[in-house]
């Protein structure tokens, strides 16, 4: 059977660790690290309204968007406003970006649907730009596990042996 390819860009305040976790969970085929729905063309500037987010590739037979996010809030605070662990600002904000309505529409029926959902701070929104990161923020916590990160080491490894 084929892999099928589909994209989303998932925010959970300092990319490095939300790298780290989405790239070892079934379905995940890739992971990037980047930034999204900034202002700004180039990465050479300050952050200017990006908020730090890993780009997935997905295979929608095999893990669905409502099962990415719930992923996502084993390593977030889905309460929480531009802050994330110690990391705080704009930049740190969660969130889902989209090119497909399809997966928008996913993510806003995952939220609707809890019983917390007025209290949910992720922002969920059309992908209007998207930066990949520098090299040397690309799977970082893969090639430096020593790394500061706001997500414990037991939930960064806790899919490790799935894949």
């Amino acid at each position: 059977m084929n892999k099928v390819s589909q994209e989303i860009f998932l925010a959970g305040g300092c990319l490095w660790g939300v790298q780290e976790f989405l790239r070892h969970l079934p379905g995940v085929l890739a992971t990037e690290a980047g930034r999204a729905n900034g202002y700004s063309q180039t990465l050479d500037g300050p952050y200017d309204g990006y908020a730090e987010c890993v780009r997935v590739w997905f295979d929608p037979n095999e893990i669905k968007v409502a099962d990415l996010i719930e992923y996502l809030f084993e390593v977030i605070d889905p309460y929480s406003v531009d802050k994330q662990g110690p990391d705080s600002g704009r930049k740190y904000r969660t969130g889902v970006y989209s090119c497909d309505s399809a997966h928008l529409d996913a993510a806003q029926n995952y939220i609707a649907a809890r019983h917390d959902a007025a209290q949910i701070a992720l922002e969920i929104a059309p992908l209007t730009n998207y930066l990949k990161s520098a090299t040397e923020h690309q799977d970082r916590l893969t090639l430096h596990p020593n790394t500061p990160c706001h997500i414990p080491r037991e939930i960064l490894h806790k899919y490790h042996k799935i894949k």
